[in-house]
């Protein structure tokens, strides 16, 4: 009963973010704020994580397909399928998981425990729209970020490629044009969306309804992530089944 409780009021805290909306003036500097905070603040360690990734599935994939009768250019072609179908819009998407969603779990939770969102409630402010619905929009700019992943996860298993002797370049190009399906990029991109919301308001959830100090935060954090992880993996499947069965 725990379980359907939570998923009932995070549906009802999704409606009343969108009522009693906050002055435009105000909002807007929020936005921004989050956009630096959440988006901008994470292109460091997915442009990190991206170039690195995109090696190593190119050496393992190069490493596997030793036969020689395979031809080499299908070392750019797994390389570009395994990153833009899964590995940009979804494992970083679990990655961002520990650090977007800590950070929102946090800061909302310790105004929770410090009593500052019942100063706003208190002030006729609806706190659910001051503090949910600009991280939501500011995330709607995620997929730019995963837009940069994608270019160097492929540009990663490039230099791998070529520096690691497993291809020529010309190879590994000619394997990322083979067989390209423009719809794969919009998938990627719709499951972003997706997920991004998931990022803005799982978080959240778990920050704005704690109960207890400082210890709870953390708990509340860990939490978030959990269930933020899982409910990624699940949309994830169920996106895939829809969009490319």
């Amino acid at each position: 009963m725990t379980y359907l409780h939570n998923i009932g009021a995070y549906f009802i805290m999704i409606a009343e973010m969108f009522r009693k909306p906050t002055k435009w003036s105000v909002m807007k500097r929020l936005i921004f704020k989050d956009i630096d905070d959440l988006v901008i603040g994470s292109l460091g360690i997915i442009a990190f994580i991206s170039f690195f990734v995109g090696g190593v599935i190119t050496i393992q994939t190069a490493l596997n397909i030793s036969n020689p009768l395979i031809p080499k250019y299908l070392v750019g072609f797994a390389t570009r399928q395994s990153v833009i179908l899964e590995f940009a819009p979804t494992f970083t998407s679990v990655i961002m998981a520990g650090k977007v969603g800590s950070f929102i779990t946090s800061s909302i939770g310790t105004m929770r425990v410090t009593e500052q969102i019942d100063a706003l409630e208190v002030m006729g402010i609806n706190s659910l729209n001051y503090l949910i619905f600009p991280k939501t929009i500011a995330l709607m700019l995620y997929p730019f970020a995963i837009a940069i992943g994608m270019f160097l996860g492929i540009l990663g298993g490039m230099a791998a490629c070529v520096y690691g002797g497993f291809s020529s370049l010309e190879d590994y190009i000619y394997g990322i044009q083979t067989d390209f399906i423009p719809f794969h990029i919009t998938y990627a991109f719709i499951k972003t969306f997706v997920f991004a919301f998931v990022l803005a308001t799982i978080p959240a959830f778990h920050g704005y309804y704690m109960k207890g100090g400082a210890l709870e935060v953390g708990k509340a954090s860990t939490t978030s992530f959990v269930w933020t992880s899982v409910v990624i993996i699940l949309l994830n499947y169920f996106l895939t089944q829809m969009l490319l069965s």
